[in-house]
């Protein structure tokens, strides 16, 4: 057994130079997912996030459901910080990373969401426009409240009527996020394929303000 660096050495140093010595890169990670089939799935949006999260950005996170496949994939990322929900409160992620973004204008901030939790304080996309806040914001659109659904379960209710099944979701009409951001001063992107969302992401990361990118989710989540 060879060792590299002892934890008194600079390990992210090492860690890059070997990364470096065999010819991966972040780029290489990307390119990786590109080449795979396009489909999108939640675990392929964890695995671009891991690969792309900047070091020392801030992660305000209220994906609840969706974020059960994307995040596992970012152990492996960039060492970042995560704020999230202590409680069964809704809405907290928006405004949390706006304050985030005020609080630490040096660091990227990245917002994770479901489309029912982000229309709780949706004004927020107001001010981060407004303050040019730099937050990317990524909205989960499972168009419902999949959480409520779970718990539905949890209690043993597997059926029920058109007018429950209305109090779950957010359809009729439905959400167009995009139109949304660009309502609120800001720019969207709807990501209906792994390589757009690597492209959203990769854009809004290296602007320094707002953005938002609205990931069509394949299934509720």
């Amino acid at each position: 057994m060879v060792s590299l660096c002892s934890r008194t050495d600079d390990i992210n140093w090492t860690l890059q130079s070997l990364a470096d010595a065999v010819g991966v890169t972040n780029k290489t990670k990307v390119n990786a997912l590109q080449l795979d089939l396009p489909r999108l799935t939640l675990e392929k949006v964890g695995l671009a996030l891991a690969a792309l999260i900047p070091e020392g950005a801030i992660l305000c996170n209220e994906s609840v459901t969706s974020g059960l496949k994307v995040l596992p994939a970012t152990a492996t990322a960039r060492s970042y910080e995560m704020l999230a929900g202590t409680g069964g409160a809704i809405g907290l992620c928006l405004p949390c990373a706006t304050g985030a973004a005020i609080a630490c204008p040096e660091r990227k901030v990245i917002a994770l969401t479901g489309d029912g939790s982000a229309m709780y304080t949706l004004q927020s996309l107001w001010t981060m426009a407004r303050e040019n806040l730099d937050v990317t914001v990524i909205v989960f659109a499972n168009r419902g409240y999949q959480i409520l659904r779970n718990e539905l379960a949890n209690v043993g209710v597997t059926q029920f009527g058109q007018n429950a099944q209305a109090l779950f979701d957010v359809e009729n009409p439905t959400l167009g996020w995009v139109s949304l951001a660009k309502g609120h001063g800001g720019p969207g992107t709807r990501a209906e394929d792994i390589d757009s969302f690597v492209k959203a992401l990769s854009a809004g990361l290296a602007d320094n303000g707002p953005s938002l990118i609205e990931v069509a989710c394949p299934l509720p989540a």
